[in-house]
């Protein structure tokens, strides 16, 4: 029962990070510095964190399922066309190509260089620093930004170049924890000129591929023989998550169109130096 505990902890503090701008995986990594499992495999939890978010990417597929499912597969979406090309929606298509061009430098990096990554940068001054540096990012490019016009203000506007820009972006989450993939992509889409409600929307689209990648690596890495407290473990962390990113997902979307991500930015400096203090006088 205690470890179900845990697990719910880990969801919710998993489906309000995933989102938000403040690094869902250093913020599970803090947690596990606090509430340990106990009685699970020696690796359980560098394949846990990262599987738990697969509840966070179903709720983005809950609530942008129609600007996310390619087929037409009713009258009313194929309006009045005919021929097999009228059950495909051309903009979701293209769009979802673009999402993979901004799937592959991730992807990349990730395949080679995934275990070296883990060993070196998965602790809390790691993540302690990351918060940091890219709190200060958010509040400078914001501010910075602050008075200008996007270039790009909706999703079809998104060219390839930009994708692909976005996606490099992406590969400092993918190397240190604490950064945030959201807080990565959404900073890089705002230096290029996207605006920030179109950053934020493709940040969640994109994540679906990542995260659904990245799990399987895990998974595969883990093997695939669980005790029956890890699959509960697993399970009940998964399906929290899922429900409080919805929540999230809705207050995020909302918050956006009228403020900007500065909050946020100040929030990753505090928290960061409340995990190095912690480090240094040995609390965690």
């Amino acid at each position: 029962m205690i470890e179900i505990i845990k697990a719910i902890i880990y969801g919710i503090v998993e489906g309000i990070t995933e989102w938000l701008p403040i690094s869902s995986t250093g913020h599970l990594i803090l947690v596990e510095q606090l509430l340990p499992f106990q009685g699970t495999s020696e690796n359980f939890f560098d394949m846990f964190d990262v599987v738990i978010q697969l509840g966070a990417i179903l709720a983005v597929v809950l609530l942008f399922w129609k600007q996310i499912w390619p087929f037409a597969l009713t009258k009313k979406e194929r309006k009045g066309q005919t021929g097999i090309g009228a059950y495909f929606k051309k903009d979701i298509w293209i769009l979802w190509a673009k999402i993979l061009i901004s799937c592959v430098p991730a992807a990349v990096i990730g395949l080679l260089f995934d275990d070296l990554f883990t060993a070196l940068f998965y602790n809390p001054t790691c993540v302690a620093l990351a918060l940091i540096i890219f709190g200060i990012a958010f509040i400078v490019i914001e501010r910075w930004n602050k008075g200008r016009t996007p270039v790009i203000k909706s999703i079809g506007e998104l060219t390839y170049k930009t994708a692909l820009w976005i996606g490099i972006f992406q590969v400092i989450a993918a190397v240190f924890p604490g950064t945030s993939r959201s807080g990565a992509t959404i900073i890089g889409a705002l230096l290029i000129g996207v605006s920030r409600t179109v950053a934020a929307e493709y940040t969640f689209f994109l994540a679906i591929p990542v995260m659904f990648g990245a799990s399987l690596l895990k998974v595969i890495k883990f093997g695939f023989s669980f005790t029956s407290l890890e699959l509960t473990v697993l399970f009940v962390g998964t399906v929290v998550s899922f429900v409080v990113s919805v929540f999230v997902l809705r207050f995020l979307m909302g918050y956006i169109k009228k403020h900007d991500f500065q909050v946020f930015g100040w929030y990753r400096i505090v928290l960061g130096a409340i995990v190095l203090l912690a480090g240094f006088t040995g609390l965690i």
